[in-house]
């Protein structure tokens, strides 16, 4: 099964989340193996702020982890979060993590002091490192990304395409003895960005300018090629998880041709309405069509087109908690024959 439900892409049209992945861990290996002088100015010393007026440290001591096994776990998420820059684009999802940084930078030091005041707990140092947003994408992840199930654990355990994620998040929380304190901030800061209750997102977002900046500089360094073909199947995995990857794969497939058909069907009827734009509901097919050569002109067809199938609004206002259009649900579910995973799954990839 994929790390999660979002095909296996890599790391196309996700730049922000590659040079996410790349710099700081090339960073913290400098600074763990061959510089570790100065590792001392990128410590997260609440200490040091609160009494030395070092607010620098705010930046530094929130940008580069210090130790290799947060580093790998951070960069797991990362590489697993990278769909909501793909569903969102490059400027929202920056908008996000930028946010949720400077939110859980209040909400550490407002965590500190209350620990200090209610439990005479003194926290001085906090795990360094990009860790507040990481922990953040949590809220999006767990309130937009639809559960699947993979295979029983000693058939009571229900493993998911979310569990293994889970699972990082937990390894990452234990590895430090104040680690929860930095995912507590993570996770109200990724609560109050992504609810909008206090109208944040108008004035903690990346500047336009600064978007197509990065844009500029990101795209043709860490942009990956369009993928012409699905990764093979993993041969470490079970025969259950396996079986889960070809039946995943089949269904693309059906779908695609289920697209192909309902469309045919409905061609005569969109050109009448214009109640149905292809162009913005799947833009990938309609590309492929346009490079396909002309076999003449088409025989008018004399049978009549088939009904639209019935869509229940229990699984349109499913899809649109997700974040989904009520339009593109309904198409999504119409296409898919009903199929709500298969649907869920297109229009997260689409």
């Amino acid at each position: 099964m994929m790390f999660t439900s979002t095909g296996s892409w890599g790391l196309y049209k996700a730049p922000l989340s590659k040079s996410l992945l790349l710099l700081p861990t090339v960073l913290t290996v400098l600074l763990t193996v061959l510089l570790p002088q100065y590792q001392d100015l990128f410590i997260y010393n609440l200490q040091a702020i609160r009494q030395g007026k070092q607010f620098w440290r705010l930046v530094s001591g929130r940008l580069f982890c210090l130790d290799l096994k947060d580093t790998f776990c951070s960069s797991l998420l990362i590489y697993n979060f990278r769909i909501f820059e793909r569903r969102f684009g490059s400027h929202k999802f920056a908008s996000f993590l930028f946010g949720a940084w400077v939110l859980s930078a209040f909400v550490d030091l407002l965590l500190t002091e209350a620990l200090r005041f209610t439990f005479e707990l003194k926290v001085d140092v906090l795990p360094a490192g990009l860790l507040g947003p990481v922990f953040a994408l949590f809220v999006p992840f767990y309130r937009s990304i639809p559960r699947v199930h993979v295979t029983q654990l000693l058939g009571h355990f229900s493993i998911t395409n979310k569990s293994l994620t889970y699972i990082v998040g937990a390894q990452l929380l234990t590895s430090s003895a104040y680690m929860w304190v930095v995912a507590c901030s993570g996770l109200i800061a990724g609560m109050l960005y992504y609810s909008n209750k206090l109208a944040v997102q108008k004035f903690l977002r990346v500047p336009g300018w600064a978007a197509r900046c990065g844009s500029v500089i990101l795209e043709p360094i860490f942009s990956d090629s369009e993928p012409t073909a699905e990764a093979p199947l993993g041969m470490g995995a079970t025969l259950d998880i396996q079986r889960q990857q070809r039946m995943d794969m089949l269904d693309q497939q059906l779908l695609l041709s289920q697209l192909a058909h309902f469309r045919r069907n409905t061609q005569q009827q969109q050109a009448q309405t214009g109640l149905l734009n292809w162009n913005r509901f799947f833009p990938t097919l309609r590309h492929r069509g346009q490079n396909r050569p002309h076999e003449g002109p088409q025989q008018p067809s004399y049978t009549q087109p088939t009904e639209n199938p019935a869509v229940t609004e229990e699984q349109v206002a499913r899809l649109m908690e997700m974040g989904f259009s009520r339009m593109d649900a309904q198409e999504a579910l119409r296409a898919s024959n009903n199929d709500i995973n298969i649907a869920t799954n297109f229009l997260l990839q689409h």
